[in-house]
């Protein structure tokens, strides 16, 4: 249990250095779901958001962490519960429903 409480604090500060990897997550995600696609893996959202990060912008680059994706894809559908399930998730000691951030 001292792992999960840990990844989420770890969670929590990256969320709040970095508020446009959240922006970005929002802004793949309903693409995703505009392009039609009832269910989406959040690593391909990430994987997408690294490509711009480390890629097509300038500066300083950041690391993301694999561990805090999926505290971003419950954050995305405490958000927009219409698109509640539209990543699929395991049972996590601190989910469900995750909110606690400010997004």
């Amino acid at each position: 249990m001292k792992a999960a409480n840990d990844n989420k604090s770890k969670f929590e500060e990256f969320h709040q250095k970095n508020p446009l990897v959240y922006e970005l997550v929002k802004l793949y995600t309903k693409q995703a779901i505009d392009a039609g696609h009832e269910h989406y893996g959040i690593q391909s959202i990430f994987e997408r958001i690294r490509w711009h990060t480390g890629v097509e912008t300038q500066g300083d680059s950041f690391k993301i962490n694999n561990n805090h994706t999926s505290f971003y894809a419950r954050m995305f559908m405490d958000d927009f519960p219409q698109h509640e399930g539209f990543f699929r998730t395991r049972r996590h000691p601190n989910a469900r429903h995750y909110t606690g951030v400010a997004a």
